[in-house]
């Protein structure tokens, strides 16, 4: 079962760029992200970029245990969806820690 934001039900018709060709859905950009990382769905939303641009931001739960945020532009799915961001990135846990 899929769980979506308040903000991602809402769009459930194609955005429309600029020039008015129709490009990527939020189920769309859900189904690629899941295709791509084999992860359980937890929310998704449709965030503005700029101008008239639009970006879905994904969260999903990795088989691997981690929390990623991905993001998928509203002009296409010709590339894979990019992470921004993990929750628990990899690493010997010494990334960021401020040393006194």
């Amino acid at each position: 079962m899929l769980l979506f934001s308040m903000a991602g039900l809402a769009l459930t018709s194609p955005v429309l760029a600029q020039a008015g060709e129709p490009v990527i859905t939020l189920e769309q950009a859900v189904s690629q992200v899941q295709r791509e990382t084999g992860g359980k769905v937890l929310s998704a939303s449709t965030v503005r970029r700029g101008r008239g641009s639009f970006e879905h931001r994904i969260k999903v739960l990795t088989p691997s245990g981690h929390v990623r945020v991905m993001t998928v532009t509203t002009e296409g799915a010709k590339g894979p969806a990019s992470a921004d961001s993990t929750k628990n990135p990899a690493g010997d846990g010494e990334g960021n820690k401020e040393k006194n």
